[in-house]
């Protein structure tokens, strides 16, 4: 009698990995600067972690916790803030600039969520030109571990957040989801207040789901995530809400050793916009409605695809090169009602259109010795289109204002070359050329806005500005040690300002009555901006217990207006410092307590194109302290603006000042696994 064993059978492990190409060897030549975890888990917002980079600007002084969704705009080096944003940000390639106003609404993307991201420097970033005059900020979402963190803050502030992930067969889940609260604070301080100032409140939340799955050698990654905030804007009457949801589908696979790689994506950002506005009373105890954003539907979609070559020996190098296509749509329009009069609107305004951008672009780098050679090169074409702007009196239906728009439309060539030399003991030496664009977004080609007393008014005229750009650099990293120094010049052409041209008290074509001490402002493109700067970071462990950084960023930045705007010749552009500077201790005291400390200096800013009015400089300090409870949880806490420094954020025509967010304590709880 033969006895037939049982076989063993073995199953291989499957690790299952987002869907997305690794860096491209040529990134290293330009100017990086990279945030992993050790400094965003100590951030609540991600805003807030990359202004501890000096090269970063928001583009006014206070974060996400506080701004208005249409200031949330972010700008790399101190050219030209905007509230569009001059700076392109992507979720594992996926643009989270918002389709109708281009600035990002922080909340969606808790800072739980995100494993690390790339600060890269420099126009027309890879293949994400369009967007990146500044450069580009690519978040990569968590795949591994999880994270929750619960914490109260004084105002009635309340914070729940995390991310993590679970194995289901094949396919790896992972989600993410925020919520948070505050009570917020008055902006305007002391005698200047008035009845009519109230607190910056908030509600957020957020939430996401992945899931990723192989498919064969490629991975597939399917993502869906809504998020919506409402907040107060610091006037009776005066709120915004933002809301949306983002659908996303990658397919990847990975190059190997001297062969294919390849990606595809197709995305869809569907946002909205509720924002009223008010005009305030001359001695600040009452405000009138002036203006109601009730609805701003917007949709975003596109799609973008790679062929990547991993690097193979060429003669005595190695080369790299990947060409690919993307494209991007942006249809949207407000709807609002304004002109207030004995007690109710009066007028009601439909104002929108359609944008359209839609580029080729090819990539390399080789590898010789101690040299790194990079390059690329790009052609896209913009469109504008469907413009229009109707408005119409509410009691008899006839219409006030029908305007449409004429298509434009053009197409703009940006390039980028970049050389890297390694030299002895540590020492690199790198020099880069670039170009790149920015269109204009809807917000700015047909929205009028208004904010206390000062109206902008829009222009389906604009067209892409476009940024020219030469850098060289010199960096050391070494035991412990890394010092980096970057001289640059930048150059704006057709930069898309906001123009005084007219004060109050008085009526303006289209615009209507701007009161007293308000001014009327047009964007424009108003000439050239030039920006000359240096940019210097350094960090030094000492001891494997304590970590010294700091980091200081020099910009003169400069307006020509040209014909279009003389009046600004000369002048520095509004919200653009020439200094800022950070500092940084974080010390490991025992094996249980962490102590860190981080400090930020900025020199004065203008708020407005004509220089003529000052927001101080300003010095903040945050403080945290994380005690290890066990492996998986530590107890936190931390004092933003230790110092309750009075931070200038905004200033009207009539000298009342606003202010950021006073000393905040806050004490939470952090779950690791």
């Amino acid at each position: 009698m033969i006895e037939f064993q049982p076989q063993a059978t073995t199953v291989d492990d499957v690790i299952v990995t987002a869907a997305r190409l690794p860096p491209a060897a040529g990134e290293a030549a330009f100017s990086v600067i990279r945030l992993g975890d050790e400094r965003l888990s100590t951030a609540t917002r991600l805003d807030e972690a990359l202004a501890t980079v000096p090269a970063v600007s928001l583009f006014r002084r206070t974060s996400s916790l506080a701004a208005n969704p249409t200031t949330q705009g972010i700008s790399l080096r101190a050219i030209a803030p905007s509230g569009a944003g001059r700076t392109l940000v992507t979720l594992d390639g996926v643009p989270l600039n918002d389709p109708f106003g281009g600035w990002v609404i922080w909340s969606q993307v808790p800072t739980e969520s995100v494993e690390s991201l790339d600060v890269v420097r420099g126009a027309g970033a890879g293949p994400y030109g369009a967007g990146a005059l500044t450069g580009v900020i690519q978040l990569r979402e968590r795949e591994r571990g999880g994270v929750l963190d619960a914490s109260v803050a004084e105002r009635g502030g309340a914070r729940l957040a995390g991310s993590g992930g679970v194995d289901a067969g094949r396919i790896r889940l992972t989600g993410s989801a925020l919520y948070e609260a505050s009570d917020g604070y008055v902006p305007v301080r002391g005698a200047a207040a008035g009845a009519a100032d109230t607190s910056l409140d908030l509600e957020a939340r957020s939430a996401s789901l992945r899931a990723d799955m192989p498919i064969g050698e490629t991975a597939l990654s399917l993502r869906a995530a809504a998020y919506k905030e409402d907040r107060g804007s610091g006037l009776a009457g005066a709120r915004a809400t933002a809301s949306g949801h983002l659908l996303s589908a990658t397919a990847a696979r990975q190059p190997t050793q001297g062969d294919y790689g390849w990606r595809l994506q197709a995305w869809r950002h569907e946002s909205d916009l509720a924002n009223t506005s008010v005009a305030v009373a001359a001695d600040r105890a009452t405000t009138t409605p002036a203006n109601d954003q009730y609805e701003t539907p917007a949709t975003g979609w596109g799609l973008n695809a790679a062929l990547r070559r991993a690097a193979r020996q060429i003669g005595g190098g190695r080369l790299e090169w990947e060409v690919g296509a993307d494209a991007r749509f942006n249809e949207g329009e407000t709807h609002e009602r304004f002109r207030y009069m004995a007690g109710a609107f009066t007028r009601d305004r439909i104002a929108g259109g359609e944008t359209s951008v839609a580029g080729l672009y090819g990539e390399g780098a080789m590898e010789t010795g101690p040299w790194l050679v990079a390059g690329g090169l790009r052609l896209d074409s913009w469109r504008n289109e469907s413009g229009r702007r109707r408005e119409r009196d509410l009691a008899t239906g006839e219409a006030t204002l029908d305007e449409t728009d004429p298509e434009r439309s053009g197409e703009v060539l940006s390039a980028r070359l970049a050389a890297r030399r390694m030299i002895s003991g540590g020492w690199a030496a790198r020099a880069a050329a670039y170009s790149g664009f920015r269109p204009a977004t809807l917000n700015e080609l047909h929205r009028p806005f208004r904010v206390g007393n000062d109206l902008t008014e829009a222009n389906a005229g604009l067209v892409p500005e476009t940024l020219q750009g030469v850098e060289a650099g010199l960096a050391f990293e070494g035991p412990g040690s890394t010092l980096g120094v970057t001289l640059f010049w930048n150059r704006i052409e057709d930069a898309i300002v906001n123009v005084t041209i007219g004060e109050g008290p008085g009526t303006f074509p289209r615009a209507g009555f701007v009161p007293a001490g308000g001014v009327l402002r047009q964007r424009r493109n108003a000439g050239t901006i030039e920006a000359t700067g240096v940019e210097i970071s350094a960090r030094q462990t000492l001891r494997d217990r304590l970590d010294l950084t700091g980091a200081v960023s020099i910009t003169d930045a400069r307006v020509d207006g040209g014909s279009a705007a003389s009046q600004l010749t000369g002048l520095r552009p509004a919200q653009a410092p020439i200094w800022s500077a950070t500092a940084g201790v974080d010390w490991r005291a025992t094996a249980r307590l962490s102590l860190s400390v981080r400090a930020r200096y900025e020199s004065k800013r203008f708020e407005d194109d004509l220089n003529s009015r000052v927001l101080d400089a300003a010095v903040t300090a945050d403080v945290r302290a994380d005690w290890r409870v066990n492996d998986t949880a530590a107890l936190w806490v931390s004092a933003d603006n230790l110092l309750d420094a009075a931070v200038e954020v905004s200033k009207t025509g009539t000298g009342i000042e606003g202010f950021g967010p006073p000393r905040t304590l806050s004490i939470g709880l952090k779950l690791i696994y």
